[in-house]
């Protein structure tokens, strides 16, 4: 044994001492005090013998209060048929990984300090399932079901902050999936002052839905959040144009246009998709620059293609007739002087000009992110199953509930309507 190990015992020990002199330990304190618990508290507080006696005071206490010997499956019988939070397996590393699904109203409905026993009891469980060599656990928070950002930014703090106080040095990675649109703002005014922000990480379902393992969504139906898919629509209409003496109106049959409607003037005899005569604008398909009606277009859309930056137009076009943009005034001179209108910009998808800048080993919080989360994906599209659950808890938190396997609860109702 080195002397960094013989330090290492003697400050556990001191620490028990300490505990021992402010209050004697019951025997479930004593098996909760052990040599792992009080080093991960010790390195917790930088090492500190009487700080990491404290701390650990404070938690007996607050565990006493809260009462987590008791804590048994029958409490949370509503939320384990809901899948509210639960144990979906463990990682390649032998840790246990916890998913989160809470619904928004749940806070409405439920005071703070029964959730708080809930996320105690679901951390005790995967507690009792870690072997020997492993002390951590990762969290998964689907924050598909909030509407509210501020509503699961408190949830997310409650949390994270019950870890930090009470599960020192447990918690390995925690993944906000889905979350509402404002959290990223909240999150990146509040990540400097919440001591587990460097694990804590915000990633999209998204942004994984071709992966090659799950790609079935069908299958999973929370797999992702609730977003439109246009292939889940069956379209009955009738997909043409529609002529008059002045305008002909088309429908697009691609759902991912910017608009599926296409407003220009063409000549009456249109009777096919889109105008016969050719146009100014292209195809009766709409494109980022004739997104819009063609009286709403900037002057570079009007403007024919031939005559921007002094090229020649061979087909005159006709004008609109109710222009919304006024066109600049001609000048009245002997020779007419072309202006040359700007191009309207293209919709650009790129993040920022900084990007070019960056050195190629950089890689972005991002790219980390969904990197982290691979390994985990499975966990979150894996279905959840009140039974299997329930297998993994040991007693006392199991509750009084026995498994029963469908095949002996067939053979049970089965010889009851006998009589």
């Amino acid at each position: 044994m080195g002397k960094k190990d013989q330090k290492d015992d003697a400050r556990v020990e001191a620490v028990v001492e300490l505990l021992r002199k402010q209050a004697p330990l019951t025997v479930k304190q004593e098996k909760f005090c052990s040599k792992a618990c009080v080093e991960r508290f010790l390195q917790a507080k930088g090492d500190s013998v009487k700080k990491a006696a404290k701390h650990l005071r404070a938690c007996l206490s607050w565990r006493e209060s809260l009462g987590t010997d008791h804590l048994i499956a029958d409490e949370f019988s509503a939320e384990l048929a809901e899948g509210v939070a639960y144990l979906a397996g463990h990682d390649e590393e032998s840790r246990p990984v916890l998913v989160f699904r809470i619904k928004q109203d749940y806070q409405k409905f439920h005071s703070q300090k029964l959730f708080t026993r809930l996320l105690v009891f679901t951390l005790e469980v995967a507690i009792q399932t870690m072997p020997k060599t492993v002390e951590q656990f990762v969290l998964l928070f689907d924050a598909s079901f909030f509407r509210s950002a501020s509503a699961f930014m408190n949830l997310l703090l409650a949390t994270l902050k019950i870890a930090v106080e009470y599960y020192p040095g447990r918690l390995y990675k925690a993944f906000v999936i889905d979350p509402p649109s404002l959290f990223a703002y909240l999150w990146k005014g509040v990540r400097p002052f919440v001591e587990l922000s460097t694990v804590t990480m915000v990633v999209s379902s998204l942004d994984f839905e071709e992966s090659l393992e799950f790609n079935d969504f069908s299958t999973y139906p929370r797999a992702s959040s609730l977003r439109f898919d246009p292939s889940s629509l069956k379209s009955t209409a009738k997909i043409g144009s529609c002529s008059s003496s002045r305008f002909s109106f088309t429908v697009s049959h691609h759902f991912d246009s910017l608009k599926p409607w296409y407003l220009s003037l063409a000549d009456t005899s249109a009777s096919k998709v889109g105008p016969t005569s050719p146009s100014p604008l292209g195809p009766a398909l709409i494109s980022p620059l004739n997104a819009r009606s063609f009286s709403f277009a900037s002057p570079a859309a009007r403007t024919p293609r031939g005559s921007i930056n002094g090229g020649s137009n061979t087909r005159p076009t006709r004008k609109s007739l109710f222009p919304s943009t006024p066109l600049p005034q001609r000048s009245t001179g002997s020779e007419s002087i072309k202006i040359a209108h700007p191009r309207t910009p293209r919709p650009s998808f790129l993040q920022s000009p900084a990007m070019f800048f960056r050195k190629e080993s950089h890689v972005s919080r991002s790219d980390k992110s969904r990197e982290s989360f691979v390994p985990f994906l499975k966990f979150y599209r894996r279905p959840y199953d009140e039974m299997i659950y329930r297998s993994k808890m040991r007693p006392p938190l199991g509750g009084l509930i026995s498994i029963v396997s469908p095949h002996l609860r067939r053979r049970h109702v089965s010889v009851s309507q006998r009589f």
